[in-house]
């Protein structure tokens, strides 16, 4: 079975960030394929590469590279959302003027149009944190 995940969460913002990585994990681990995570909303701080949480906290970074690292993964993170947030690739900082970019290697700036793809590709899409 093909499944895609929409993390609409910040990273520490409650258990459903966790729950996330725990459940791409689990859909890998029992032989289905991750075709995409698409970061939305409040979820794009994912892709921050600027993020230090306390050692007493989870690092949630790490373990989404190495996710997209071993099984080819998409890891996307929703430009406009993530514009909004602060949250920039290379070639967004410099095209907004900006003085420094904070995507983290792995993840990618999309569209909706890679989420539309995510669902019409995939046999289930879960969602996780949210309104």
């Amino acid at each position: 079975m093909k499944f895609s995940l929409v993390v609409y969460s910040a990273p520490h913002a409650g258990e459903a960030a966790a729950s996330a990585l725990r459940f791409a994990r689990a859909v890998v681990d029992q032989g289905h394929e991750l075709y995409r995570v698409f970061f939305y909303a409040d979820g794009v701080h994912h892709g921050s590469a600027l993020a230090a949480p306390p050692q007493d906290e989870q690092d949630l970074l790490t373990p989404w590279q190495e996710l997209r690292q071993a099984n080819d993964v998409d890891l996307v993170v929703c430009i406009a959302a993530a514009q909004r947030r602060g949250v920039l690739s290379h070639s967004e900082a410099e095209r907004l003027e900006r003085p420094a970019a904070n995507l983290a290697d792995g993840f990618e700036l999309g569209g909706l149009g890679q989420l539309a793809d995510a669902t019409a590709q995939s046999d289930r899409v879960v969602t996780f944190g949210g309104q």
